[in-house]
């Protein structure tokens, strides 16, 4: 059963008008294989609720100084582990506070320093 979030609804101009990129980003997303868009009967390009949050993410990733293959990593990565923990719910398992696969605002680096004991 498909989710609501999954139909292919927006236009490319009204996507990229509704996560503030441009078209031309969308198409990028399209050829690294993260975002499949759909298609209409005429040929033109369709995305999903669910794909703009994946390309918003991105964008995020990339105003924040990653790479356009790290950040689609990225994103893959954080999509498959909410898929992942909305199909433990659904089997009736729990995650525990610390096991949220929600996805975060910011990413931040963080500096590896060794420990001192």
């Amino acid at each position: 059963m498909t989710s609501p979030s999954d139909e292919p609804a927006f236009t490319m101009g009204r996507a990229a008008e509704l996560i503030g990129v441009t078209p031309a980003f969308l198409r990028s997303l399209d050829e690294t294989g993260l975002i499949a868009a759909g298609r209409s009967s005429g040929g033109h390009r369709r995305y999903s609720r669910h794909q703009l949050d994946l390309a918003a993410r991105v964008r995020q990733l990339l105003d924040e100084g990653f790479l356009l293959a790290a950040a689609c990593r990225i994103v893959t990565l954080e999509d498959r582990l909410a898929a992942a923990h909305r199909r433990i719910a659904e089997l009736g398992g729990t995650l525990g506070p610390d096991e949220d696969a929600t996805i975060p605002t910011q990413t931040r680096r963080r500096r590896l320093t060794p420990s001192v004991n």
